[in-house]
C-alpha cells in the first residue's frame, strides 16, 4: 500500500524535515509513504490569492495517479479518530488502494482540487502552521499502521 503525500511547499524548516523523516523511516514493509512536495506560488501583495490557489490547484490535480483514492486536508473537512483512521487504513488496505492525501499552500486547495477528493479530511478545526501539517499528518498514519499491527506505540 502505497501513501503519497502532495504538498504545496518545498522550503520547510529543517526540523520539519527532520520530523518527518523519523515517521517515513517507521513505515513497515508493505506500507509505504511518498512526499511529493510542489513548489509554492510566489505571492506578493499585488497577487490574486485566488489565481494563486487555482494555479497550485492545476499542479496538484497534474501530479495526481488516476486509479488512487484523492483525500483533501481541509478545515471544513470531517474529522475522525485516530482508530477511524486505522479503520480505513485496513479498508483500503484490504481493497488494495493507493492513497494520494492533498495539502494546499498557505491559502488552502482551490475547488477543483476539493470537488475531485472523494474524501475531505480535517486533522483539527484549529488553524495549523503549514509545516506541521505534514509531520501531524505522517504521524497519525504511522498510529494508525501501530494500531492494526497491535504495536505498543498506539497506547
Amino acid at each position: 500500500m502505497l501513501f503519497r503525500i502532495i504538498a504545496i511547499g518545498t522550503k520547510m524548516p529543517s526540523w520539519v524535515n527532520e520530523a518527518y523523516q523519523i515517521y517515513a523511516k517507521r513505515f513497515p514493509p508493505g506500507w509505504n509513504v511518498e512526499l511529493r512536495e510542489i513548489p509554492a506560488e510566489k505571492r506578493t501583495q499585488q497577487t490574486d490569492t485566488r489565481q494563486l490557489i487555482e494555479c497550485e490547484g492545476e499542479k496538484i490535480l497534474a501530479t495526481l495517479k488516476a486509479h488512487h483514492r484523492l483525500i483533501a486536508l481541509d478545515l471544513k473537512g470531517k474529522s475522525w479518530t485516530t482508530e477511524q483512521l486505522a479503520k480505513n487504513m485496513q479498508t483500503w488496505s484490504q481493497e488494495k488502494q493507493n492513497i494520494d492525501l492533498i495539502i494546499g499552500g498557505p491559502d488552502g486547495l482551490s475547488e477543483n482540487c476539493l470537488k475531485k477528493a472523494e474524501i475531505r479530511w480535517s486533522l483539527s478545526p484549529l488553524t495549523l502552521p503549514h509545516p506541521l501539517v505534514r509531520i501531524l499528518l505522517i504521524e497519525q498514519l504511522y498510529r494508525g499502521l501501530s494500531i492494526l499491527q497491535n504495536h505498543p506505540y498506539h497506547r
